[in-house]
């Protein structure tokens, strides 16, 4: 089928049926309802940048299993330039959105399983990598969006997988079958699940023999019978149903559309499968993964901060303040901010290493503390157009008030701002700020791709102090 346009992709959501919820009413169509339309739109994005002359150099790849164009949110790294590149995508579709687009999560899964499938067959003698390259291939070949479900919804945090009261608080297999094997469980906050083509499921944690039974990771498709997705609430979400201008950012939303998707004895047979109980393969996943998403967070987010920076800008402009010395101060810190992310990501890019399949990993330490780095200067980037934009951004009249015929007039007269500039022009970019820096969005920045906590686990782990320790002793002359 080859790559897909945007509207290719809205047509090949219509022929899959997915169990969806939201707001306790099943969903017939993913792409016709308000509450889904503004995430389509973002996915749908990345494959029309793809076939854009603007951004196919950085939106596709050439495949290395089949040698054709692909997108490269199905490409597999193969070089410190693969890496940059994706970075550079990010950014760049990030801009357009202003919100998350998706897809950048199963394409980490994808590389991540990749890697680690090679591994546990040189190890183990299984055939989960040749499966895996099967389903790389239809994946390629077709365009398809995968969703990386990763996380698990964890019950008690004190408790490994194995020790939890409900065994399922983690996902787990409960039968073996000579055709595959039947998983029950849930993963939680999904980014973009419910307009997926499928999901590519992976353990959470790392584990110990215990927990054989949840190390595991899979594909299905997004409507595979025993599969339901309840879709997680936003900020003003609501406000998709009844109004246009109060949104904000209409056409892409604001986040990333995560869904609880709960495996209720789904059956998995053996040709998707790529890890059954190899348990000490779950951590090399889970890390290889995390440094993938973690590595994104400087390229999508420094996007989204380049939108908001103008929006934040033009609001100033709208309001007469842009001439101010300290709102010039306050918009550099913001592009400071962004900036530093940016390098993040670029820097661990550029000490990426090959692994033993031949695939290409981000430099895990600077990765991480390139998304540590998101969890503070996005808040603050948020904090500085806030004030720039001053307490209008919470008490700013509804869109409805503003077109009533009775008390519109009001809401147009003194809601205006500088001289020339239309009132809906400026509530137009206050709702723009109040989506990107009010709630859900800003959650996402924090706790998307592992809360700090993670991310601080991680650097200590890959902080190599030992060395530091030895640089320490030869300066100061003590001896080992």
């Amino acid at each position: 089928m080859g790559m897909m346009t945007g509207q290719e992709y809205r047509a090949s959501l219509r022929l899959v049926k997915p169990d969806v919820y939201f707001l306790g009413e099943k969903v017939k169509s993913v792409v016709d309802h308000p509450a889904f339309i503004p995430h389509v739109n973002a996915a749908a994005l990345t494959y029309d940048s793809a076939l854009a002359p603007e951004f196919e150099e950085l939106a596709s790849a050439t495949s290395h299993l089949t040698g054709e164009k692909i997108s490269r949110f199905t490409h597999i790294h193969h070089s410190h330039e693969d890496l940059i590149k994706k970075v550079k995508m990010l950014r760049a579709i990030g801009q357009q959105t202003g919100s998350c687009f998706q897809r950048c999560v199963g394409h980490d899964g994808l590389n991540s399983v990749y890697s680690v499938t090679y591994e546990i067959d040189k190890k183990k003698g299984t055939s989960y990598h040749e499966r895996f390259l099967k389903l790389l291939r239809e994946i390629q070949t077709r365009d398809l969006m995968v969703s990386g479900a990763m996380t698990d919804p964890k019950g008690d945090r004190a408790l490994a997988p194995s020790k939890q009261q409900d065994p399922d608080a983690y996902l787990h297999v409960v039968q073996r079958k000579a055709d595959g094997i039947v998983v029950r469980g849930a993963k939680a906050h999904i980014t973009g699940a419910v307009n997926s083509h499928g999901h590519l499921v992976m353990p959470t944690a790392s584990m110990t023999a215990d927990d054989a039974d949840y190390a595991v990771c899979f594909y299905v498709p997004v409507d595979a019978p025993g599969i339901t997705h309840i879709f997680g609430r936003q900020t003003n979400d609501t406000r998709k149903c009844d109004c246009t201008l109060d949104q904000g950012n209409e056409e892409y939303g604001i986040v990333g559309g995560e869904a609880l998707i709960v495996f209720d004895n789904v059956f998995v047979p053996w040709e998707q499968v790529f890890m059954c109980g190899e348990y000490e393969f779950a951590y090399p996943l889970v890390e290889r993964f995390a440094t993938a998403h973690r590595q994104n967070y400087g390229g999508c987010k420094t996007g989204l901060a380049d939108a908001l920076i103008g929006a934040t800008y033009l609001l100033a402009e709208a309001q007469g303040a842009q001439g101010a010395t300290h709102i010039r101060e306050k918009l550099v810190d913001m592009v400071h901010l962004a900036e530093t992310l940016y390098c993040g990501s670029i820097a661990c890019s550029c000490q990426g290493y090959a692994l033993p399949a031949g695939s290409y990993m981000a430099d895990p330490l600077l990765a991480n503390i390139t998304k540590l780095n998101v969890t503070r200067n996005a808040y603050e980037i948020a904090r500085l157009a806030q004030d720039v934009a001053g307490g209008v951004l919470a008490t700013l009249p509804s869109e409805t008030d503003w077109r009533d015929p009775r008390v519109g007039k009001y809401v147009d007269k003194y809601m205006k701002g500088a001289t020339g500039v239309p009132t809906e022009t400026r509530m137009r970019l206050i709702r723009l700020l109040e989506a990107m820096t009010c709630g859900t969005a800003l959650a996402e920045s924090m706790h998307g791709a592992g809360s700090p906590q993670a991310q601080r686990i991680m650097i200590w782990r890959q902080a190599n102090l030992e060395h530091k320790k030895r640089l320490a002793r030869k300066l100061a002359k003590i001896k080992e």
